[in-house]
């Protein structure tokens, strides 16, 4: 992979990491600050509950996706980033492309997800 493409994908994951951070900071302050209302209606505190929980789900999610960001961007300063981590082959620029974040190209990936599946993960 040449400069002009790291600079690429290390522009690409840097914002896209920055707006996951201040999407993070924003949603934590208003879970933060959402007390539990006192609703007599079990269906009303039920429907709360169940919006929070999403909020908290779609969160965990986004920080694992933090997560990823930032082990490609280190990645890209140690110069192993668009490497496959189990095959060491390049991965396809259009496959990065489409996922910034990956660390296996389409080969392997496509193993392991038929290995997860047979073995149920």
């Amino acid at each position: 992979m040449n400069k002009k493409e790291l600079e690429y994908f290390r522009n690409l994951l840097q914002e896209e990491l920055d707006a996951l951070l201040v999407k993070a900071g924003i949603v934590v302050g208003e879970l933060i600050g959402t007390a539990y209302t006192n609703e007599s209606d079990p269906l009303d505190r039920a429907t709360e509950e169940q919006a929070r929980n999403n909020q908290l789900r779609i969160r965990d999610r986004e920080s694992r996706l933090i997560g990823k960001i930032r082990k490609s961007l280190q990645a890209i300063d140690e110069g192993t980033y668009g490497i496959c981590e189990a095959c060491e082959e390049p991965i396809d620029i259009a496959r990065l492309k489409a996922r910034p974040v990956t660390s296996y190209c389409i080969t392997c990936k496509t193993k392991q997800e038929a290995f997860e599946r047979v073995i149920g993960s």
